[in-house]
């Protein structure tokens, strides 16, 4: 009969991981389980299915059974620990793709083969691109971390190399002729406007300004965990955004949303909101906008604290780049003024006449 779904076949397992992803798996009777690349219609099944069968859990040799003790083998056990888990997905997309190219370059070879210097010598080969050499050294830096508590090495080869200084401060942050141009060309009560404010008075990164919504308010307090860090931010909703969600267009779960009124992926979300900048005359990023958050705090004296707990930021290292650039700069400004003969405000007044008529007395 059409429209009838197709029977799974005999032996099939699915199951669902707590992170949402199927798997799947043939077991004969009380046998011990093989884990199938492929489930039940997508390419590669049916080859697979037959081989399980017959007992060979590699039929197809795309992915070659990797030696006890090789590095290959190690990321495969290190990808089956509450450690792994842990991460946040996208901190795992990330590190796949760095363990995916190990593992093509090198993974056959012996655990021992990695050490500090293959590690800074891998650091060197990815200079050009220093964030890429900064994400290789944290993937490596976790994987041996794990590995050392496992027991499966001594030390961690990763600790001790330095990564490559960033040849630039990253993404620019907005200025006051950046907000005005977006704002001209894109008033109040429109979609695009409501991803400007979301971003602007929430300091949310893409990946939480897309999920971020109605749920997440209570008592005018947004509470949200980040995607990137686990961390619960915590920020009052300002009256600016206020006025504009009221304005919408929002969706009933997350405010910013697409031209269907659907929520958006932050790939897709990045991809239009670069077009709705450069519609504007602005040539910055989303990013630049959590920027300008975390500066107007820290210009306005926030402390390391409330910027960590607005930003999901923890050690005080990026909070205090902020504060700091803003008490060098007030400091600067203040101090200034010597170099033009003027004296700086004084934090204490003279003393009055009195005062010192009074001192004078007492000596």
């Amino acid at each position: 009969m059409l429209g009838m779904p197709r029977p799974r076949p005999p032996h099939v397992i699915r199951e669902v991981t707590r992170h949402g992803r199927t798997k799947w798996y043939v077991r004969v009777g009380h046998g011990p389980r093989i884990r199938l690349r492929a489930g039940p219609g997508e390419p590669g099944f049916d080859a697979e299915y037959r081989a399980a069968l017959a007992g060979d859990p590699s039929p197809t040799a795309k992915a070659p059974r990797t030696a006890s003790g090789s590095i290959a083998w190690l990321i495969a056990r290190y990808r089956e620990t509450a450690v792994w888990t842990s991460l946040s997905p996208a901190t795992r997309k990330q590190r796949d793709a760095i363990f995916h190219q190990v593992e093509k370059a090198v993974g056959h070879e012996p655990i021992r083969k990695v050490t500090p210097k293959a590690i800074a010598a891998a650091r060197d080969r990815r200079a050009k691109t220093p964030f890429q050499a900064r994400h290789y050294l944290d993937a490596m830096r976790g994987l041996f971390a794990w590995a050392v508590e496992a027991q499966y090495v001594e030390a961690n080869p990763a600790d001790g190399i330095r990564p490559p200084p960033r040849k630039t401060a990253g993404f620019p942050a907005w200025d006051a002729d950046d907000v005005a141009r977006f704002e001209a060309r894109w008033p109040i009560g429109t979609r695009q406007r409501i991803a400007f404010a979301v971003l602007r008075f929430t300091g949310l990164r893409r990946g939480d300004a897309v999920r971020v919504g109605r749920p997440h308010v209570r008592n005018g307090v947004i509470r949200i965990k980040t995607e990137k860090t686990g961390q619960t931010v915590y920020m009052r909703i300002a009256p600016e955004l206020a006025a504009v969600l009221a304005a919408g267009p929002t969706g009933d779960l997350t405010w910013i949303v697409g031209e269907a009124g659907k929520p958006l992926t932050k790939e897709s979300f990045g991809n239009l909101f670069r077009e709705w900048c450069s519609d504007a005359g602005v040539a910055k990023s989303a990013h630049g906008l959590r920027k300008l958050a975390a500066t107007t705090m820290a210009d306005r004296r926030a402390t390391v604290a409330e910027l960590e707990a607005v930003f999901g930021w923890r050690g005080g290292r990026m909070a205090s780049l902020y504060t700091d650039t803003a008490d060098r700069e007030r400091l600067g400004t203040e101090a200034s003024a010597l170099l033009g003969g003027t004296d700086r405000a004084r934090s204490i007044p003279a003393p009055s006449c009195r005062v010192r008529d009074r001192s004078k007395k007492n000596v």
